[in-house]
Order: C-alpha cells, then sequence, then structure tokens
C-alpha cells in the first residue's frame, strides 16, 4: 500500500497563471501525467468563488491521475470541491477545529518551521506537515532571507513524528539534500515559473532518484 509519506514526494504548488502561458488546468494536467504525487492549490488573493472555480476543474484532473489533490488556506473551498485535503497555516482555522468538521480520510497538511509547534499540530491530527522556508522564497513576502536549511526539516517531523514536505527555495539542484532528511518536496516557482513545467517536474523526479 502507499504510504502518505510516498503521495507527498513531489507536490506542485500552484499559482494562478503559469509563466508558460498556458491554462493552470493545462499546466496540472502535465504536472501530474510527468510524475508530480501531488498539486496544492494555492491563490491568497483570491475570494472563495473564484478560488473554487479553479479548484473545480483541476479536482477531477488531479484524482484521475492517482495524485493528492489538496486546498491552501480555505477550508470551505477544499470541501466544496471535494479535495483530498487542506492545508493550514498559524493564522487559519485550528487544526483540532477542522478536524472536527471534515470527513474520514480527509487530509490536514499544516506549516511550521517549529518542533514544538509541529508536535501540537500532531496531537491536534494532523496529517501532515509542511516545513520550510528551506532555502528562502520570494513566493512568500519576508522569507527571502530566512533559509531554516534541510536539517530543520529533519527536526521538525521527527518531533511531529509526521510525514511532510519541504518547502522554500528547492530546485533539482537542492532537492536531493531535502529527500535525504525523509522528506518529500514542495516546489512552486520551480514549476509555475518554468517553461516546461512537465520537464521541470522530471527534472525534479530525476534530481531526487525518483
Amino acid at each position: 500500500m502507499t504510504t502518505l509519506q510516498e503521495r507527498l514526494r513531489l507536490m506542485v504548488v500552484t499559482k494562478p497563471e503559469p509563466a508558460c502561458g498556458r491554462s493552470l488546468p493545462q499546466v496540472v494536467a502535465e504536472c501530474v501525467e510527468a510524475g508530480a504525487t501531488a498539486i496544492e492549490l494555492r491563490d491568497k488573493s483570491a475570494t472563495a468563488r473564484e478560488l473554487l472555480e479553479q479548484a473545480d476543474p483541476l479536482t477531477e484532473v488531479v484524482r484521475a491521475a492517482g495524485a493528492l489533490f489538496v486546498v491552501n488556506d480555505r477550508l470551505d473551498v477544499a470541501l466544496a470541491c471535494g479535495a483530498d485535503g487542506v492545508h493550514l497555516g498559524p493564522e487559519d482555522i485550528p487544526v483540532a477545529a477542522a478536524r472536527e468538521v471534515v470527513p474520514p480520510g480527509f487530509l490536514i497538511g499544516y506549516s511550521t518551521d517549529d518542533p514544538v509547534e509541529a508536535a501540537t499540530a500532531a496531537e491536534d491530527s494532523a496529517d501532515y506537515l509542511g516545513v520550510g522556508a528551506v532555502y528562502g522564497t520570494r513566493s512568500k513576502e519576508g522569507l527571502a532571507n530566512e533559509a531554516i536549511g534541510p536539517a530543520r526539516v529533519a527536526e521538525v517531523l521527527a518531533a511531529a513524528g509526521l510525514p511532510g514536505v519541504g518547502i522554500g527555495g528547492i530546485t533539482s539542484k537542492n532537492a536531493q539534500d531535502v529527500v535525504r532528511t525523509g522528506a518529500g518536496i514542495a516546489v512552486l516557482r520551480a514549476v509555475m515559473d518554468a517553461p516546461r513545467p512537465a520537464d521541470a517536474v522530471r527534472e525534479l523526479l530525476r534530481a531526487t532518484g525518483w
């Protein structure tokens, strides 16, 4: 049976307009066909209605490929579109509160770079963690110079006893160091800003030995 950690080997985090110029559904379809094991829909500026409009055409595409589909931040949208789960942060609805209202098997991810907070998330029934920014990131304001490094990823996941992904500044050149910690990888710019997103996915998989 495939474990959750195996299903989190390569998570592609989306942005509404991929740099290649093709539509988001087209790019997501290319990514899962190329081997991405999970897709996280992310659009911090969208309303709930707008995010649902983005999510609906992606849900079946991702599911048909056997990949996971999760929605960033918005539990309401994740439930409405039939996603596999939601990924929450410290400013979102608490993990424990989300667990009370979601159906059995619904995945809850949580973002943290703190071992104590990670352990608390596990106690509150989080299923997996997103840990970063591993190498810094320009995808979130104020984190360009906040690099925690792969060793911290391992520390956080060990404290929680949960599977997870490292995120933030990961490319094919440094992904292997993250994978060696036992984590999967989550990428945004490395795929969404690539002229050929599917090729970027394949290169990441090759670089990590997957």
